[in-house]
């Protein structure tokens, strides 16, 4: 996919004015009392159990949360619309295919057969519901607040996020479900076994990725003028079904019989069934993130001016990777002030880059532009006067190499724990 990149405005009180706007506030109200409802119902029943499905299903979401939200480095989107998109996942569409994939399973079951639903229902019924839920709150975003969703990057996030509050939501329920199901009253194990399948081993290839590839198709739709209509609907439908089909994958039975219940039957699921769609929406998002970082540097480029931001720094700001190496050269020549200054210094010139896009003058003076004055003259006390990256050092490396065998081996303790190997 594709994107043209503009200048999005900041929501504001205007949005109050917008019949979507109060549309959307009553959906998500008439959401948080439906799930208010049943929540009470699980505390009332299990509230230990449900105290800790809780906490450990937040805890959860608070990464998954700081990656989505940084991924448009360069174009943040506002925290209230970040909060809008998860409400809509956690409250609405929830609400919306509890009841939505039962009746289509129990349809599946009359017109195919209950052999079929048993085996395939909650395959076909969930994610047709589900998927089609999430988008329509990509949807709403644009219909609230149409200016701040101007690359596909945008939709991607929205999407994410929308997945995010979907997936943690779903997932407390699921972990109560199985409190229920093991009939032993109210005891923690079953939410921490749920918590570490629907969790730990399965929430990176679950809603929040499958959410994040229908909204990079609604983020196509909005900022391709001029691509045809049709086009552009068809793009968008592509990725819509790219994720019911992803997600359709997830639930099936396939790979459940014939690979034993090992930790390696275990691993071997996850990866056919969840590699797919990861690579496809991270190909996206690189893609996605090439060009908007592209389209702002080449705004930052213009002012040639070493205060504001050097031909280096132009750079390292276009990258991620870069970036936070930047942060670990200034850390390791100058201390954790100066990776703090040029962590902040990176944000202002990002900012800046933003005001350029929607200036009509070459250099406007906005408060970015004097914030990234004030950054650099703090790095320039601190003897580190440029945010540039290091030469990488074996410090990194290792550490790099230790992390990731760390995780492995946490993976594989919990796939272990689970699968019996």
């Amino acid at each position: 996919m594709s994107e043209a990149v503009r200048p999005g405005g900041v929501p504001g009180l205007a949005l109050a004015r917008k019949p979507a706007f109060w549309v959307v506030f009553v959906l998500l109200t008439a959401g948080a009392l439906r799930i208010g409802q049943i929540g009470g119902r699980f505390f009332g029943a299990y509230p230990l159990a449900t105290v800790t499905a809780v906490g450990l299903f937040a805890l959860l979401a608070v990464p998954f949360w700081l990656f989505v939200s940084e991924l448009d480095f360069l174009e943040r989107e506002p925290p209230s619309l970040r909060v809008v998109a998860f409400a809509w996942g956690g409250l609405v569409a929830t609400t919306v295919s509890i009841p939505g994939s039962t009746a289509l399973e129990n349809l599946i079951a009359k017109l195919g057969s209950p052999h079929l639903a048993a085996g395939w229902g909650a395959a076909l019924a969930g994610p047709t519901v589900e998927e089609i839920a999430k988008t329509l709150g990509v949807v709403a975003i644009v219909l609230i607040a149409r200016a701040q969703v101007n690359s596909v990057l945008d939709g991607v996030v929205y999407g994410a996020l929308v997945g995010l509050g979907f997936q943690i939501v779903e997932d407390v329920v699921f972990a109560i479900g199985a409190v229920a199901l093991a009939g032993q009253g109210d005891q923690i194990q079953p939410v921490v076994t749920t918590f570490l399948v629907r969790g730990f081993l399965a929430g990176v290839w679950s809603h929040t990725l499958f959410g994040a590839l229908a909204g990079a198709g609604i983020g196509y739709l909005v900022v391709n003028p001029d691509r045809t209509r049709r086009h552009r609907i068809t793009m968008a439908g592509l990725a819509l079904f790219g994720a019911w089909a992803s997600h359709v994958l997830w639930n099936s039975p396939l790979f459940r019989e014939g690979l034993g219940n090992g930790a390696l039957a275990l691993l071997a699921v996850l990866v056919f069934k969840g590699l797919p769609p990861l690579l496809l929406i991270l190909w996206l998002v690189r893609r996605a993130h090439d060009r908007e970082a592209a389209y702002y540097v080449a705004k930052l480029a213009t002012l040639r001016d070493p205060a504001l931001i050097t031909d280096n720094e132009l750079r390292v700001l276009g990258s991620g990777s870069r970036r936070a190496a930047a942060r670990r050269h200034a850390a390791a020549q100058a201390g954790h002030r100066a990776r703090a200054t040029v962590r902040r210094l990176q944000r202002a010139q990002a900012r800046l880059a933003v005001d350029l896009s929607r200036a009509s003058t070459p250099v406007p003076e906005t408060a970015a532009a004097s914030e990234v004055r004030a950054h650099r003259a703090r790095l320039e006390m601190l003897g580190h006067p440029e945010a540039v990256e290091g030469v990488p050092s074996w410090r990194h490396t290792a550490s790099t190499v230790g992390t990731a065998a760390l995780a492995i081996a946490v993976v594989w303790a919990a796939l272990s724990a689970l699968g019996g190997g």
